[in-house]
């Protein structure tokens, strides 16, 4: 299963959610591969940190190769880091992405990731993490994936660009990738007790969009876990987060 975290606004956690399901899914003995789309790399210091665990390739190498015509190019997988966790490798982001693009874009390789992972073997899954905004990564990440995941912070704002995310999402699926599902809507940084929230969730749900739960608490535990590089399922197991990560995982699975 091939999932992309996406949306178009920043700041919603798609980092955070990409990093916490894909490590859920290794301590569940699931082998599963995390590609980092963002030149901000963030996703690749939340896994990685500071520690041994460094790569020799990165995503950036895996696109730049794609602008030299070979009839023999190295396999995806040669592109992946062990991290420090069990059944958990890395694709590292690069900032040497937002250099490639406007060669790449002119080149016409938005097809090329999916070319690439529909060769992909021995993962259970695989997690996207993209860039804000609709760029030749994030574009990229859509075609080649099966399903999409979109964060909400039940802000009026994110709710607008969440409609100019779903038409974009029918474009995308009309003019490329068919199969392409929005699997669902994770409502992050949630508040039970305030009104907003709850009154912003019903109403997408009255538009018949899909809206996942769990939603996922609001907690200073999140950036802890981002400070020490460590996943919730691996930094506090039995935080009241990590059984909303896993149960949201179990959802995914079973749904």
């Amino acid at each position: 299963m091939r999932r992309v975290v996406f949306n178009q606004k920043g700041g919603v956690g798609k980092t955070t959610i990409v990093c916490n399901l894909a490590a859920v899914s290794a301590a569940r003995g699931l082998r599963t591969l995390v590609i980092d789309l963002d030149v901000q790399c963030n996703t690749t210091r939340y896994l990685l940190g500071a520690g041994p665990f460094q790569p020799s390739k990165n995503i950036a190498d895996f696109f730049d190769g794609t602008l030299n015509f070979s009839l023999s190019s190295p396999p995806f997988e040669s592109y992946a880091t062990e991290t420090p966790f069990e059944n958990l490798d890395l694709i590292a982001g690069s900032p040497e992405l937002e250099h490639l693009q406007v060669k790449l874009e002119a080149k016409q390789k938005v097809h090329k990731l999916r070319q690439a992972l529909a060769k992909v073997r021995g993962y259970d899954h695989i997690f996207i993490d993209t860039p804000p905004g609709l760029n030749f990564y994030s574009r990229s990440a859509l075609i080649a994936a099966d399903r999409v995941l979109v964060p909400f912070d039940c802000d009026e704002f994110a709710k607008r660009a969440l409609y100019t995310l779903i038409e974009n999402l029918e474009e995308i699926r009309a003019d490329h990738n068919e199969e392409l599902e929005l699997e669902g809507v994770i409502v992050n940084q949630f508040q039970p007790r305030a009104k907003l929230p709850a009154r912003m969730i019903e109403e997408l749900r009255s538009e018949d969009l899909s809206v996942l739960e769990p939603f996922l608490s609001s907690s200073v535990r999140i950036r802890e876990s981002h400070e020490q590089s460590k996943p919730m399922i691996f930094f506090d197991p039995s935080h009241k987060l990590t059984r909303e990560y896993e149960a949201l995982f179990d959802a995914l699975e079973h749904g």
